[in-house]
């Protein structure tokens, strides 16, 4: 009897409703340190969301859903000084925060399946494109730098792994207490990196289900260089993850987590008319990540 009770079985996956919606808050604390010929160079950031997600179909292994951002904000602090952008406070002269007044309650469509892969991004391009319709004061080129800005930040490869940090966290079976599995992920925005990560069922509390999770990160495609404020630059870069999430036991959706960063390695510059030579930039990212359903 005592085996039986310790090998019980939990299946641990989503569990939505058609028409219900799931809300998602983050505030995301980085630390960007680099090492420009002997220079330290730290940009510290704050980026925070909230978003709704809307069930609109159901089916076997995955979940159609209508998604809206309801609040952003980004601040950042450098050396030189520091600029915030809200949602919140769209001022006339706040170019930027007036964008990000523009995403708010417009929506794109997503899909995830009950394990919390996203399988489909769509309309989030859309999205950005009627944004701009109304900013007849900017020119080709802003628009142009403005919305790769937003891509950067807000687009679907990095809606897709910040997303995925706290979704694609289930195993494909029942697991015990205490039992792991792996789940093997990409990071996409600005670089390409594998994330492999072991979870594991912690507790099964009256509430919630806890997950822990460690995972190891590794930029792919060392050589090849990708653009970056107009210059080639190639990341090499590695590191881990810690999560600690809480999930409702009914729906599976995310209640808490908090997710740590420590990333670390170089980003090289292209030999350029601008950079002869080259330039390699030793640089660590470290970052804190909590997540919310209010």
């Amino acid at each position: 009897m005592l085996f039986a009770a310790n090998a019980q079985s939990t299946e641990l996956r989503l569990n939505l409703k058609k028409g219900r919606e799931y809300r998602q808050s983050s505030e995301a604390s980085m630390t960007i340190a680099q090492d420009l010929n002997g220079e330290n160079m730290n940009i510290f950031m704050v980026i925070k969301g909230r978003m709704v997600f809307k069930v609109t179909a159901v089916h076997e292994k995955e979940y159609e859903m209508d998604v809206k951002y309801e609040q952003l904000s980004l601040s950042m602090q450098m050396a030189q000084g520091g600029v915030e952008f809200s949602s919140d406070q769209p001022d006339e002269n706040d170019v930027f925060s007036r964008i990000l007044a523009e995403m708010i309650g417009k929506s794109f469509q997503v899909t995830m399946t009950r394990t919390g892969k996203i399988k489909e991004v769509k309309k989030i391009d859309e999205l950005f494109e009627s944004i701009f319709k109304s900013f007849k004061e900017l020119s080709a080129a802003e628009v142009k730098q403005f919305k790769a800005q937003l891509m950067k930040s807000y687009g679907e490869k990095s809606f897709r792994g910040s997303m995925e940090m706290v979704s694609a966290i289930y195993p494909d079976k029942p697991v015990s207490l205490g039992e792991s599995w792996i789940v093997k992920t990409k990071l996409e925005s600005g670089m390409m990196a594998d994330v492999k990560t072991k979870y594991t069922f912690t507790a099964n509390e009256s509430d919630h289900h806890l997950i822990r999770g460690v995972s190891e990160i590794e930029t792919l495609d060392k050589d090849s260089y990708i653009e970056v404020d107009g210059m080639p630059v190639r990341y090499d870069l590695k590191g881990e993850m810690h999560s600690e999430i809480k999930v409702n036991k009914s729906t599976g959706w995310i209640v808490d987590a908090k997710v740590v960063q420590h990333i670390y390695g170089s980003a090289s510059l292209k030999d350029s008319p601008q950079i002869p030579g080259g330039m390699d930039i030793p640089m660590t990212i470290d970052s804190e990540v909590n997540y919310g359903d209010n």
